[in-house]
C-alpha cells in the first residue's frame, strides 16, 4: 500500500483519479483549490500520509483521509486502498441539488429539439420560471 515514503501533490491526486491529468491536478493546486490539512498547498508539496485532504470543485468541497501513498496510477477499484473519503453526506447533496436544478434534460446526441418538443419546453418554462 505505502510503496514511497513521499510523494508530490499533483501526483498523487492524478494517481488516486481524483484528476483525468496532472496538469489539471497543478492548476487545482495553483487556484487554492487544494489543502492539506487546512492548509493551501502548492503542487510541488510531498505528502507524507495520514493527512486530510480537502479537494474544493464547486459547489461541493470533497474531503478525504490519505491512507497510503502512491506515484503510479492505480485502478478505480484499488483507490480505496489509498483514500478513505470523509465528504459529509451535506456536501454530496449540493451535487444532486445542482443536478436537479437544470431547466430541461436532453440526451447527449440527441440533436437539436422538434418544433413539438420547443413548445412543450417554452409552456413548462412558462409555469415553472415566470
Amino acid at each position: 500500500m505505502a510503496e514511497n515514503k513521499s510523494v508530490r501533490t499533483d501526483k498523487f491526486l492524478w494517481a488516486v483519479r481524483l484528476f483525468k491529468t496532472r496538469s489539471q491536478a497543478t492548476d487545482a493546486c495553483r487556484m487554492g483549490r487544494v489543502t492539506v490539512d487546512n492548509n493551501k498547498v502548492k503542487p510541488s508539496k510531498q505528502l507524507e500520509g495520514n493527512e486530510i485532504l480537502s479537494l474544493r470543485r464547486p459547489p461541493v468541497t470533497y474531503s478525504y483521509r490519505i491512507k497510503g501513498l502512491t506515484e503510479n496510477r492505480v485502478a478505480a477499484k484499488l483507490v480505496v486502498n489509498y483514500l478513505e473519503d470523509l465528504t459529509p453526506d451535506t456536501e454530496k447533496m449540493k451535487l444532486e441539488i445542482k443536478r436537479m436544478e437544470m431547466p430541461a434534460f436532453r440526451k447527449k446526441g440527441s440533436g437539436r429539439p422538434t418544433k413539438k418538443e420547443r413548445r412543450v419546453i417554452d409552456r413548462w418554462k412558462e409555469l415553472f420560471f415566470l
